[in-house]
């Protein structure tokens, strides 16, 4: 039990040390540690935040406004993927900073897929995809 405001302190500065290094899969394991995301708040480029019970990633820093949610905008916020699923839902990329990899797999349009090649911000069946049939 933390019984001092200094301890409070050091131990949450620890706790930030920790959510800072951790990967994807473990955040996402730990995900009430992780602060909600706040109006006013500044961002950089990598901090992660709670928003609707999803976790996600800043993609440039700035000021949070009203109206930049993560969710809502996606060229500021990405939602962090679960790396347990392995065919997750096709998205829709918005730049180079959320385009898909060669050999990213993904599930769209009742079928399953994997990039061909990098920076892949095609729709799976249009170009750059191979569907992949079911095991």
């Amino acid at each position: 039990m933390i019984r001092t405001k200094e301890a409070a302190r050091a131990y949450r500065a620890k706790l930030d040390g920790l959510i800072g290094t951790a990967d994807d899969e473990s955040a996402l394991a730990a995900i009430e540690v992780f602060p909600a995301w706040r109006e006013s708040a500044d961002y950089s480029t990598g901090d992660r935040v709670r928003c609707g019970g999803v976790l996600y990633r800043c993609l440039q820093s700035h000021a949070a406004q009203s109206d930049w949610l993560p969710g809502a905008a996606p060229s500021l916020w990405v939602a962090v993927a679960d790396p347990a699923v392995e065919w997750p839902g096709w998205v829709q990329p918005l730049g180079s900073h959320d385009a898909y990899a060669a050999g990213a797999k993904v599930s769209h349009n009742g079928k399953r897929w994997t990039s061909t090649v990098d920076g892949n911000a095609w729709e799976p069946g249009v170009y750059g995809w191979e569907e992949k049939a079911d095991a």
